[in-house]
C-alpha cells in the first residue's frame, strides 16, 4: 500500500524569518577548555542518544542515581567506603544507559541510510526538485532517522535552504556517513548535476561501508572481549575478597599504605577503562 504524498508547502525564503530558528541549548560554551570539552561531549551524548530531555535534567538524574545507590548500600551494609564506591557507580548508570541508547540508535540509522538514498533518488527521478523530494523523504522515513530528517524538513518549511537545514545532521546523529548525503544535497543545490546518479552511488558506498564495519567487528571480537575482561576482572576479584571476608576493606583501610594503594588502583582502573572505551569507540565508528 502506497502512502499518500505529504502536503508540500513552499514558503518564500526570508533571512529574518529563518533567523527565528535557535540552536540547541547545552552546557558547552565553546571556550575550548577541558571542562568545556566534557560539557560538549555530554551535550552530544544527549542529542545523539535520542533522549527527549535537556542535559540538565539528565545530569540531575545522574546525581539522584548516585545518591540512591550509595544511600541504599549504606543502609544495608553500614560501610562508608563501599557506599562511596557504589554511589560513584550509580552516578555513571544513566550515562552508561545513554551510551547504549546512542550506539543502538546509530546502528539503526546506519542501516536506514542505503534505503534512504535510494528513496531520495526515486523521488528525484519523478521530476521533483530537491526541496520537495527531501520533504517527501522525511515524511516517509521511519524513526530514528526520520525524526532527524523531519527536523530538517521543518527548517526548510521555515525558509531555510536544504544545505543549511541539513548541515547539523552529522552532529545530531553522530553518524559521519551522513556527511556524504548532506554534501551531495548542498552541491546539487548550488551547482546542479545528476542528483539521481550521485544518490545511487551513495547508496552503494554506504552498503560497502556497512559490510566493511561488519568484517572489522568480526575480526576484532577477540580484542574486544579481552578488553572487557581486563576491565571486569579487577572488580570481580575485589568483590570475591569482600564476599569471603566482609572486613577485608576495613583491614585494608586501617593503614595508610592500604588506602593509598586502593585509591591509586581505582584511579588507574578508571583511566585504563576510559582509554579502552575510546579505542573501542573509534574502531566501531560509522
Amino acid at each position: 500500500m502506497i502512502a499518500p504524498n505529504p502536503e508540500l508547502r513552499s514558503i518564500p525564503r526570508d533571512v529574518e524569518f529563518a533567523g527565528l530558528l535557535k540552536e540547541e541549548i547545552g552546557f558547552s560554551e565553546g571556550t575550548g577548555g577541558t571542562a568545556d570539552a566534557v560539557n560538549g561531549w555530554f551535550d552530544s551524548l544527549m542529542l545523539q542518544s535520542g533522549i527527549q530531555t535537556v542535559p540538565s535534567v539528565w545530569l540531575g538524574l545522574c546525581v539522584l542515581s548516585g545518591i540512591a545507590s550509595g544511600g541504599l548500600f549504606f543502609v544495608l551494609t553500614d560501610r562508608v567506603v563501599m557506599s562511596s564506591v557504589t554511589a560513584a557507580l550509580g552516578l555513571l548508570l544513566p550515562i552508561v544507559y545513554a551510551l547504549v541508547l546512542r550506539s543502538r540508535r546509530q546502528a539503526q540509522i546506519m542501516q536506514q541510510l542505503p534505503l534512504m538514498a535510494e528513496e531520495m533518488a526515486r523521488f528525484a527521478r519523478t521530476g521533483r526538485n530537491v526541496e520537495h523530494a527531501f520533504m517527501m523523504l522525511a515524511a516517509d522515513t521511519p524513526s530514528p532517522l526520520g525524526n532527524e530528517l523531519r527536523v530538517s524538513a521543518r527548517r526548510i518549511e521555515m525558509g531555510m535552504d536544504v544545505g543549511s537545514a541539513c548541515r547539523d545532521l552529522v552532529s545530531r546523529t553522530g553518524v559521519t556517513t551522513l556527511t556524504m548525503f548532506t554534501a551531495a544535497l548542498s552541491v546539487n543545490q548550488e551547482t546542479g548535476g545528476d542528483l539521481i546518479q550521485v544518490l545511487e552511488r551513495l547508496s552503494t558506498a554506504i552498503r560497502d561501508r556497512l559490510h566493511f564495519v561488519a568484517r572489522q567487528r568480526a575480526a576484532t571480537i577477540s580484542s574486544r572481549l579481552g578488553s572487557v575482561m581486563m576491565i571486569t576482572v579487577p572488580i570481580i576479584v575485589i568483590g570475591f575478597y569482600v564476599a569471603r571476608d566482609p572486613q577485608y576493606l576495613d583491614k585494608l583501610f586501617a593503614s595508610g599504605w592500604g588506602r593509598s594503594s586502593f585509591w591509586t588502583a581505582v584511579a588507574l582502573q578508571v583511566v585504563g577503562s576510559l582509554i579502552v572505551f575510546r579505542i573501542l569507540s573509534r574502531t566501531s565508528r560509522f
